[in-house]
């Protein structure tokens, strides 16, 4: 199986922090040395953060490090007025959206898939969805649960075998249950273009742990 999933065999894995709330933990990331931090914007999650919030987050973000919003079935103004506010690099679609929702922002995006939910619970069917995005900057697989992400459970890597093998894949990023003690396998077998980490760095919904976050970013790049 092919799995060098767009990224050259020297190339460095990169890293998103998601679900940032504090501006402590923004600080830890960026000290860290993620590549990018994400701020959600659906309302159910614990770790949604209002317009006011987010912008004060963003504008502590240093040049060189991305911010990506992330939106769950988002209604497009409530998508234009993060836009507006808060200037996202990169946005993340991590509901159902389809490719023309995704693309009528004019914004680069990142297309998330629940790997293992109904329509999405085999290699093919896996990668028939991802090719309906070949528009998006990358495609992001995480685990399938009752909600939208920051689950923690592990995604069942076994249904990416098409995506990983296909020519025409966009970069690959591995989300779901990523944490310090299993990245590195992960990164390993899997070399994905990035990793995304959002309760495996936590000590609570939204708050994250600067040791947590520091063994986390170990990890990758001892991978």
């Amino acid at each position: 199986m092919n799995t060098e999933s767009g990224a050259s065999p020297c190339a460095r894995v990169r890293v998103k922090i998601c679900g940032l709330t504090r501006p402590e933990d923004v600080a830890a990331a960026v000290r860290a040395g993620a590549d990018a931090i994400g701020l959600v914007f659906y309302g159910s999650s614990k770790r949604a953060v209002p317009l006011a919030q987010a912008r004060a987050l963003r504008d502590a973000v240093p040049a060189f490090v991305d911010t990506v919003a992330l939106f769950v079935n988002a209604p497009a103004h409530e998508v234009d007025a993060v836009i507006e506010r808060v200037r996202p690099d990169l946005l993340q679609f991590h509901g159902d959206e389809s490719p023309e929702y995704c693309a009528r922002f004019g914004r680069r995006y990142m297309r998330a898939f629940r790997v293992g939910a109904p329509g999405l619970d085999t290699p093919q069917r896996v990668l028939q969805a991802c090719r309906q995005h070949m528009a998006a900057s990358a495609w992001l697989f995480d685990s399938y649960s009752p909600g939208y992400g920051g689950s923690g459970l592990a995604l069942d890597t076994a249904l990416l075998g098409d995506v990983l093998a296909a020519a025409d894949r966009r970069p690959v990023v591995l989300a779901g249950g990523m944490k310090a003690e299993t990245v590195a396998d992960a990164i390993r077998v899997l070399r994905p273009y990035a990793v995304d980490v959002s309760s495996g760095v936590e000590t609570a919904p939204g708050i994250k742990s600067a040791d947590k976050i520091a063994a986390f970013m170990r990890a990758v790049s001892g991978a």
